[in-house]
C-alpha cells in the first residue's frame, strides 16, 4: 500500500495548537494523506480514516480540567465508536488527557509535581513493541522526544495499574539517556514514570511527549518518527 493511500484524521478543537504540526509531519515527512476534522463537523462516522490523531494544545483553554470539555465534544462520540470498532487512535499530550477524560483510557492527569509548565526534551524507555504504535521500534529502545505540558502527572488506582501491567498497557516510561528509570528522569511526577499507555486491545494509545516535534533531524531528534512509522507499518501489514 502506498503511503498516500493511508488516510489520517486529525481532530481539531478550540485551543488545539499542535494540529498543524501533526498535519505537516504526516503529509510532508511520511507521505500520508492527512486531513482535519473540526470538532463540530457533521460527519456520520470515521470509517474512511485508517487512523485518528488527537493532537496537543489547550482545548477549551483547559477549562475545568485539561481535556474535560473536549472529551464531551460531538466528534469524540465518533472517536469512541471508531475506537470500540478497533480503529487506531493516538492521543498526544492534550490528546492523551482527552482520551482519559473520554474514558477511552484509564487514569487521570494531575498537575506536574513542580507546579510549573515543563517544556524540555525527555527520554522514553519502550516497554511494549507489540502495538500499532511501536511495532517498528526495538523493545527497550530509548527514544528522545520533547514534552510541553502543565498537567502531565499520570495517576491511577492500584487496580488500574495492575490491569495495565497485566495487559502490557504501559507502553512508555520516562528514563535517562541510558534507559535507567529514576525519579530524576521523571519530568512531572507521573506514577511509576509512566509516559504512555494503551488500552486493553492496544488500538488506543495516549502519549504525553510530542512525536510530531521529533520526527525530523532539523528538530534535534527523529525518534518520534518511529511512532508514525509503526502506525504506517501496522496498517500496511494488517
Amino acid at each position: 500500500m502506498d503511503n498516500k493511500k493511508i488516510k489520517a484524521g486529525i481532530t481539531v478543537f478550540p485551543g488545539s495548537n499542535c494540529d498543524y504540526d501533526v498535519y505537516r509531519v504526516l503529509n510532508a515527512v511520511f507521505g500520508v494523506s492527512a486531513s482535519f476534522i473540526w470538532h463540530k463537523d457533521k460527519v456520520k462516522n470515521l470509517k474512511n480514516f485508517d487512523f485518528i490523531v488527537i493532537p496537543g494544545g489547550f482545548s477549551y483553554g483547559d477549562y475545568l480540567r485539561s481535556g474535560a470539555l473536549a472529551a464531551r465534544s460531538p466528534v469524540m462520540e465518533l472517536v469512541k465508536d471508531y475506537a470500540f470498532g478497533g480503529g487506531i487512535v493516538l492521543g498526544i499530550c492534550n490528546g492523551f488527557q482527552i482520551l482519559l477524560e473520554a474514558g477511552l483510557l484509564d487514569g487521570v492527569m494531575l498537575t506536574n509535581d513542580s507546579l510549573k509548565f515543563e517544556c524540555k526534551d525527555v527520554y522514553l524507555s519502550t516497554l511494549n513493541t507489540d502495538t500499532p504504535f511501536t511495532c517498528a521500534v526495538k523493545k527497550n529502545s530509548v527514544l528522545k522526544m520533547p514534552i510541553a505540558h502543565h498537567d502531565g502527572n499520570y495517576f491511577a488506582t492500584d487496580k488500574i495499574i495492575d490491569g495495565l501491567n497485566k495487559n502490557d498497557g504501559v507502553v512508555f516510561k520516562y528514563c535517562d539517556e541510558k534507559g535507567n528509570l529514576s525519579a530524576g528522569s521523571n519530568p512531572n511526577g507521573s506514577l511509576y514514570n509512566i509516559a504512555g499507555i494503551s488500552n486493553e486491545n492496544s488500538n488506543v494509545m495516549g502519549l504525553m511527549p510530542h512525536p510530531e516535534r521529533s520526527s525530523e533531524k532539523i528538530l534535534g531528534s527523529e525518534d518520534g518518527g518511529h511512532i508514525f512509522k509503526s502506525i504506517i507499518k501496522y496498517i500496511k501489514e494488517k
